[in-house]
């Protein structure tokens, strides 16, 4: 079956709340995409629209210009571009060659929009995550 790993999405805290059936409609949209190292996936001040789930390889994050963290297999980063198509917070680029499956907005939001059950379980996992960060 093509797409992500259904098992990988389950740890991702954006779809935590979808059930089997849910995830698997997310997991197929997913696209296996590979870089090289030292390419950067995504610049700190460009248009965001794109989520990553890390597989294999390390990638790096960089917050003007400084790194802040590194990232390995089983990592993500880009849900919140998935929702609102704002600027990236960061530079990521490749460590290592690096693995990952890719969600776009454009294949996200007809799923979104189409299924309101999987929209409120999102929007629920976006107020823990805000409550979160509150405390």
């Amino acid at each position: 079956m093509p797409g992500a790993p259904v098992d990988a999405l389950r740890n991702v805290p954006l779809f935590a709340g979808l059930d089997d059936d849910e995830l698997g409609g997310v997991a197929v949209l997913f696209k296996e995409r590979h870089f090289s190292a030292g390419e950067t996936l995504i610049k700190e001040g460009a248009d965001g629209a794109a989520f990553f789930l890390v597989v294999s390889g390390e990638a790096t994050v960089a917050v003007r210009g400084a790194e802040r963290a590194r990232l390995g297999p089983g990592d993500h980063f880009g849900e919140i571009a998935l929702i609102d198509e704002d600027v990236r917070s960061a530079t990521i680029t490749a460590a290592t060659d690096l693995m990952c499956y890719g969600l776009t907005l454009w294949e996200f939001r007809p799923l979104v929009v189409k299924n309101g059950e999987v929209g409120w379980k999102l929007m629920q996992s976006l107020a823990r995550k805000l409550r979160s960060a509150e405390s």
